[in-house]
């Protein structure tokens, strides 16, 4: 199935918004890029969250469906958090807001990095680095990375910049960056075009 739909969509300047933006509707017609577990996969990849290897490496030891559960799983944190996003988008995140992150919090609990001394860093190859890995144990450990990228946006970004596009019929949030925050659209060669497509046939049509 996943073969068959468009690239993933990452406009929203914020990883954990994206994954919002993993179901949309960008040619009319509803895309859900985690409907099963080889979209997850292929998701993840494109999203740069998880290295090729370890992908390749859990779709082959994963039990028949096994990626489709946890594709569910990812579905549900995903709608979850859009909750969290959809009545706070606008104003400031207060320190009470925390208490409806527990769920997040407890996904978090469950992860199992570390980190190590490896060649190579800054300096070049003759210097050192010290990287911060992951252990990928089961398929669920996908799940990971995507609450790591969750709660980076609830802790770090300004809800005040969080924004819908102001599409018709667009489902994309993003975190508005601009120097005016100003931003309207998920893209001006999309929404943005449409718009201005729809306000140029209105003003032919206005009595002269």
């Amino acid at each position: 199935m996943s073969d068959h739909r468009p690239p993933a969509i990452f406009i929203a300047d914020a990883l954990g918004l994206d994954f919002l933006n993993s179901v949309a509707t960008p040619a009319g017609t509803q895309v859900d890029w985690i409907a099963d577990g080889e979209g997850l996969l292929a998701w993840l990849d494109q999203a740069e969250l998880v290295p090729a290897e370890v992908l390749e490496k859990l779709r082959a030891e994963a039990m028949p469906g096994e990626m489709d559960h946890v594709a569910a799983q990812a579905r549900t944190l995903r709608e979850w958090f859009r909750g969290f996003v959809d009545v706070r988008k606008g104003r400031s995140v207060r320190s009470e807001d925390a208490r409806d992150l527990e769920p997040l919090n407890q996904l978090l609990a469950r992860d199992e990095q570390f980190v190590r001394v490896v060649a190579g860093g800054p300096a070049g190859p003759d210097g050192l680095e010290l990287r911060t890995e992951r252990r990928w144990r089961t398929p669920d450990s996908l799940l990971l990375p995507i609450g790591q990228a969750l709660a980076t946006v609830a802790s770090q970004e300004d809800f005040t910049n969080v924004k819908a596009c102001q599409g018709l019929t667009c489902t994309l949030v993003f975190a508005d960056h601009t120097r005016s925050r100003a931003r309207r659209w998920c893209s001006m060669a999309t929404c943005g075009n449409r718009a201005k497509q729809e306000a140029h046939r209105n003003r032919a049509k206005a009595p002269r």
